[in-house]
């Protein structure tokens, strides 16, 4: 194995694994691209993200444009003469000389199987449509959104309990796996580029907090997956009067026949859907913790026959 010259260009704590395991693997990080500081929190702080966090503590230079459009900060990044540059949901568009610059190119971590669930959420999105599978695609970067040529693939099922978050973590751990392999091949000469194909192409809208409310016309598997693909963001809700009930676990179960979509139909605060119905197991009110859907219930009335 070469020890390589890197770029590493990431944001959340999805990429640090993968930032961890280039250094592991013993290549050189060169510098760390990352998105600038932002105010977090109640006191509005200036703070780092994730990514430029943890490469601080690990000593490694950092650098946060807000734009690599300008030549004055691609001279910048050529000037570095990395091998490869490493791209994990970094939040910048690479113009091309930045895509140009590194000997072996800029190869990036994406988290579905291309060409399907091509931008943002592709793990909620994989989630939310009741894909079988998803997984690791790490890609040779060109001027497209997601659509570079393929070089590694790594798949993991989907279950009927898989959520985000879990999926979040699994992906991150498998990505950063499959990028040192791919540099390896890379470097080696004994790794090519797949095109993608033509046919079979998503795309993973971005995530909006107004997706969150639950719409009982729908059907109750597609409530159920929706549960777990916006766990835990943005989260899933319904209105039960003045207050919003956050559903953080769910399942789909047989419904009533005689109900409209949205009435609860039994003592389980299950509620009919437009197909079958959403029987949540796990549910917070305004100001209370997480609860069971009984000892919920225990505490806030929900009874047969109301409408949502």
């Amino acid at each position: 194995m070469t020890t390589l010259d890197l770029i590493f260009m990431g944001s959340p704590d999805f990429s640090t694994p993968a930032l961890q395991a280039l250094l592991d693997a013993g290549h050189r990080i060169k510098c760390v691209y990352a998105q600038p500081p932002r105010p977090a929190n109640r006191g509005q702080k200036e703070t780092p993200c994730p990514v430029h966090a943890f490469a601080l503590e690990k000593g490694l230079e950092v650098r946060t444009p807000k734009s690599l459009k300008d030549e004055a900060a691609q001279a910048e990044f050529a000037a570095l003469g990395a091998d490869a540059a490493v791209v994990v949901a970094y939040g910048l568009i690479l113009p091309k000389p930045v895509l140009d610059a590194p000997r072996l190119g800029c190869l990036n971590i994406h988290a579905s199987l291309l060409p399907r669930w091509r931008g943002a959420a592709p793990i909620q999105r994989a989630i939310q449509a009741g894909d079988p599978e998803t997984g690791v695609t790490i890609m040779q970067m060109d001027e497209g959104l997601d659509t570079g040529a393929m070089l590694l693939c790594g798949k993991l099922p989907i279950t009927d309990t898989t959520t985000a978050g879990a999926l979040h973590d699994d992906l991150s751990a498998l990505g950063a796996k499959l990028i040192v392999m791919a540099l390896d091949g890379l470097d080696a000469g004994t790794l090519d580029a797949t095109p993608q194909p033509e046919d079979g192409v998503t795309y993973a809208a971005k995530l909006d907090k107004g997706e969150g409310k639950l719409d009982f016309s729908q059907p109750a598997d597609v409530l159920a997956r929706t549960v777990r693909a916006f766990d835990p963001w943005p989260g899933t809700w319904f209105e039960a009067g003045k207050d919003r009930i956050k559903v953080l676990a769910a399942e789909a179960v047989a419904g009533s026949g005689n109900a409209a979509p949205g009435t609860v139909i039994d003592d389980a605060a299950t509620i009919q859907c437009g197909d079958g119905a959403l029987r949540p197991t796990r549910l917070q009110r305004p100001g209370k913790g997480p609860m069971a859907a009984a000892d919920f219930l225990r505490g806030f009335d929900l009874p047969k026959g109301t409408r949502l």
